[in-house]
């Protein structure tokens, strides 16, 4: 079959949130003409697969692209998410991100958008429409929005086997066999078994129905504590005063995480289970106390194996309710935890670089690259922020996150950059304090004197998991 020949200056592999997200400053801050390619039918990655009653568990006003609002400015008046900013369901956000490719980028005539198409790599890719082959002349870089691997729930295989006769469905299409069972066993503690316990119960599923799997318990962030608005300031500002208090203040790591857990920087959902888990999973405090309402919670570490009548794990047997259907949420949200530089010659390779929002940090990639010109210094301003799995991954990632966030305010104008940029969501609060208001002026007191002694606090803690081999 033919080759076509294509010419772009930047080839976007993903067309996700972060290949948006990326796009979108580039469009808007160069004149390049940028190629976008992508697997699935429509924009927005893994939100094409996305389970029906899914939704951010962060304000949608830090969500998306920099150039288009996705949240209205809605503060839920009901529901678990009371008084807090709205949160978008999956349908919102990938009709956003529908919007954003046909009222924004393709009208620009600088965009060219190829979906349903794989990237075969070499500037190569391949439509699965029709077979047409592409080779593409790409005069600037690469751009790899594909990198941070997303596990779609759907399309994951689970890591234990089961029998035929087990009435079981992936979450996402649990709401076709959800009817008729009189028991629900949820399988993974993570932000998706949350979801779905917490869905079963909006829906009037009593407790004692609802069996939740957690092998591993984990440490949670309060939704109260990330709200991008004035009125929040005391919560979300001083919650970073408390997060920098509680480390530079604590004697051990576990110290540590006690400190954060009374300061209300981290929840759990068991005070008699120690966490071993960090994702970065955010809850309201109303969602806390409904998940806490559960009183079959099942702790014997991975399920290695189901039939009808028990669950199977490596060391115990737990037997199975009447009538159960097994929703399975044990698919892990991002599988590449490792780390590589985001500038390297010709390609860009997108990852966190502030923890928990991966839009921001592609936006701000995005931005060092249209705005600086040395390499070293765009290495410098872009160092990755690891993505956490254990508890103890809060500390190396909570330190990258604070050495970046120095950096960026020792850069006048990267720091003007970040606090006109929708993404960022506290910058403006910060900025917009009357130094004559004391009781603001002394929480922003105590999160700079307490910054840098938190940061040697954490590096001698660092040093230490890395002596042992833990980290």
């Amino acid at each position: 079959m033919k080759t076509e020949q294509l010419t772009c200056d930047y080839l976007i592999v993903g067309a996700g949130a972060v290949g948006m997200a990326f796009a979108d400053v580039l469009l808007h801050e160069t004149n390049a003409n940028i190629l976008i390619i992508d697997k699935n039918a429509k924009p927005g990655g893994h939100w094409n697969y996305a389970y029906p009653f899914v939704t951010l568990h962060q304000p949608s006003a830090f969500y998306g692209v920099c150039s288009k609002e996705l949240n209205r400015g809605v503060i839920d008046k009901c529901g678990m998410n009371e008084g807090l900013m709205g949160l978008a369901s999956g349908q919102e956000v990938s009709a956003y991100f529908d919007a954003v490719m046909n009222e924004t980028f393709l009208p620009s005539g600088r965009v060219q958008y190829f979906p349903m198409c794989e990237y075969k790599g070499n500037k190569q890719f391949v439509s699965a429409l029709n077979g047409t082959q592409y080779d593409v002349t790409v005069n600037k870089k690469i751009v790899d929005a594909t990198y941070l691997n997303t596990n779609i729930p759907l399309t994951h295989t689970p890591s234990f086997t089961r029998d035929d006769d087990v009435a079981f469905a992936p979450v996402n299409t649990v709401v076709q066999h959800i009817a008729k069972h009189s028991n629900y066993v949820v399988i993974g503690g993570g932000k998706t078994g949350i979801d779905t316990c917490l869905w079963l119960l909006q829906n009037h599923v009593s407790p004692n129905n609802i069996h939740w799997v957690v092998s591993r318990d984990a440490w949670l962030l309060n939704r109260k504590n990330t709200q991008p608005l004035t009125s929040f300031f005391f919560d979300a500002i001083g919650a970073q005063a408390n997060q920098v208090e509680a480390i530079a203040a604590s004697t051990s790591i576990e110290d540590m995480f006690d400190k954060l857990e009374e300061s209300g920087v981290l929840l759990r959902l068991d005070k008699t289970v120690r966490p071993c888990m960090f994702h970065g999973a955010t809850v309201s405090e109303i969602e806390l106390k409904a998940l806490q309402s559960l009183r079959s919670v099942i702790r014997h570490g991975r399920v290695s194996h189901i039939s009808k009548d028990k669950l199977h794990f490596e060391n115990a047997t737990w037997d199975m309710p009447d009538n159960a259907l097994v929703i399975d949420c044990s698919a892990s949200a991002l599988t590449n935890l490792e780390m590589k530089p985001v500038f390297e010659g010709d390609v860009i390779t997108p990852q966190t670089v502030r923890a928990y929002q991966p839009v921001f940090s592609a936006a701000l990639i995005a931005h060092v690259e249209a705005a600086y010109s040395d390499e070293k210094q765009k290495q410098l301003l872009t160092q990755v922020v690891p993505l956490p799995n254990r508890d103890i991954d809060w500390l190396p990632m909570t330190a990258a996150m604070l050495r970046n966030m120095q950096i960026w305010g020792e850069d006048q104008a990267l720091k003007a950059w970040i606090y006109h940029c929708r993404l960022d969501g506290f910058s403006r609060i910060v900025h917009g304090v009357d130094k004559d208001d004391r009781e603001k002026m002394q929480v922003l007191g105590r999160l700079k004197s307490a910054g840098a002694p938190a940061m040697q606090k954490l590096m001698t803690y660092i040093h230490g998991l890395k002596a042992a081999g833990q980290l």
